[in-house]
């Protein structure tokens, strides 16, 4: 085996695991953080994920989105209002929580595809063209999955109802989020 595919499936170095860790924790940190505004509080979680991409990368931030849910699913009160446990992921929200790792896989997708001829890997308007895809995509997932439960507790709805609960309040404040996390996470990747 050659020494470039020997280099490209080697495992995380230590101070990688601790960097997944540490933003898996942030992205904690954040979910407990709500800030109301008008009638629908929200959090800094999507914030949290959107650094983890930025300053990690696409490999790296998926795994510390799946650390993150992984937490939260055995128990440990990781999620929005100091929840956890497979209840809540199987619940109404745990399609948008589910949605941030496919918003991972996403990033990850085509930070493994961007080549510096193509298009470059470190340049900033692609990165976020793909975080803006990516929470389309978790948008897309977690209101479908929204509206399947929500029918199996409740009663059924529309498209349009559960867009209105359920993406429209968020629109505004995640793309607020996204500028803050580009801008935080550019600086701080000078040190990490």
């Amino acid at each position: 085996m050659s020494q470039t595919a020997t280099a490209s499936h080697k495992a995380f170095t230590t101070k990688e695991l601790v960097m997944t860790a540490l933003m898996s924790v942030v992205i904690a940190i954040c979910s407990w953080i709500s800030i109301p505004i008008g009638s629908v509080p929200f959090t800094l979680q999507t914030f949290a994920v959107f650094c983890a991409m930025l300053i990690l990368g696409g490999k790296k931030g998926t795994f510390a989105v799946l650390v993150y849910i992984l937490l939260g699913a055995v128990g440990i009160p990781v999620f929005a209002g100091f929840t956890g446990g497979i209840g809540i992921i199987l619940g109404t929200t745990g399609g948008y929580i589910i949605g941030f790792l496919i918003l991972g896989l996403f990033y990850w997708l085509i930070d493994s595809v961007a080549k510096d001829d193509m298009f470059p890997k470190n340049n900033l308007i692609i990165k976020i063209a793909a975080l803006v895809i990516g929470l389309l995509l978790c948008y897309a997932f977690g209101t479908v999955w929204f509206m399947q439960v929500y029918a199996k507790q409740a009663d059924a709805i529309d498209i349009k109802t559960a867009l209105e609960w359920c993406v429209i309040p968020f629109l505004i404040p995640d793309v607020i989020k996204l500028i803050i996390a580009a801008v935080v996470s550019e600086n701080v990747r000078k040190y990490a």
